[in-house]
């Protein structure tokens, strides 16, 4: 078994098009979709697989969508353990505007989870064997679930020794927090709603993140902060990993590729700076690809050996 295991409770396929132009109250004829898998653990299962290495995506499945994800992940060739369920897996709508080089997003809310299906969520987790090094919560929680779903999430992986990953946002991220988490991943807002302040300098960011370490959240937060990069710090070091210079096609994709770097480099056995570098690399090179596009190993690679990092 792979020892990073993700979990995806609001999976979906991503729909890409094209138009000329989004009109209101017209017929829009679009170009032809293409279709990819997504949703939280599923992109950052999807962007190991890319970068070479190997990881386990759970999560849950319903109805005819539920079986187009299987096969998707099936032709990319990710390990994948699929979570039955009885409503249907959502569908995201993406369409790029070929008139202004804008991109329009339409999330679905996605299927209600039953207690029973949360339940075999944890089950599944619980009855894996080996048990991973890692596991890597993220995304969306769907209608019904609740608001400390995660929290669960994290009980589990203490249970079975592994390093829990987060990366959600609102009510789901403040209520998992008690249990403790080994990473954080937020982004400037979600760390500013956790800290329920404004964070306009660095050091009230890392002020605000150890204050998060302190309270036994987590041992480690990766505050991602686009093109600037990310701040690494723990209790003892902060450290600004600065973000190479790249075009940028679309930003879909680059947090779970960031994650997915990440966590991938934790699970080969590299220290956190270096871990946190080659995620900066993946979500930087995600940003070069079109559409929905995760990262590509050979970019992510070259983009590496340019970074640096900057103690604060």
């Amino acid at each position: 078994m792979p020892s990073v295991i993700t979990l995806t409770l609001n999976p979906t396929i991503d729909k890409n098009t094209r138009i000329e132009r989004v009109v209101a109250e017209e017929k829009l004829r679009c170009d032809s979709p293409t279709r990819e898998p997504g949703g939280g653990g599923i992109n950052v299962a999807r962007a190991i697989h890319r970068l070479g290495g190997a990881a386990q995506a759970l999560y849950t499945s319903g109805g005819a969508i539920g079986h187009i994800l299987q096969a998707l992940l099936d032709d990319e060739g990710v390990d994948q353990t699929p979570i039955e369920i009885d409503e249907w897996t959502r569908e995201n709508m993406i369409v790029h505007e070929t008139s202004t080089d804008r991109q329009f997003r339409f999330g679905m809310p996605g299927p209600e989870l039953s207690e029973a299906e949360m339940s075999s969520c944890l089950d599944a987790l619980r009855t894996l064997e080996p048990t991973p090094d890692y596991l890597v919560a993220s995304g969306s929680l769907p209608p019904g679930a609740p608001d400390d779903a995660y929290a669960a999430v994290a009980e589990v992986a203490h249970d079975l020794g592994a390093r829990p990953v987060l990366d959600t946002s609102g009510a789901a991220l403040r209520e998992a927090m008690d249990a403790g988490w080994y990473l954080l991943k937020p982004n400037l807002r979600e760390l500013e709603h956790l800290a329920g302040s404004a964070l306009d300098t660095e050091p009230q960011r890392i002020d605000a993140a150890r204050n998060f370490i302190d309270r036994g959240w987590c041992e480690v937060v990766v505050l991602s902060m686009g093109a600037s990069g990310a701040l690494l710090i723990t209790t003892d070091r902060a450290e600004h990993v600065r973000s190479p210079t790249v075009s940028i096609n679309s930003r879909v994709g680059a947090g779970h590729s960031m994650v997915g770097g990440l966590t991938l480099a934790l699970a080969r056995g590299h220290d956190l700076d270096t871990a946190v570098r080659f995620g900066v690399a993946a979500g930087a090179a995600a940003v070069t690809t079109p559409g929905t596009e995760l990262c590509r190993r050979n970019d992510t690679e070259a983009l590496f050996d340019q970074m640096r990092t900057e103690a604060i």
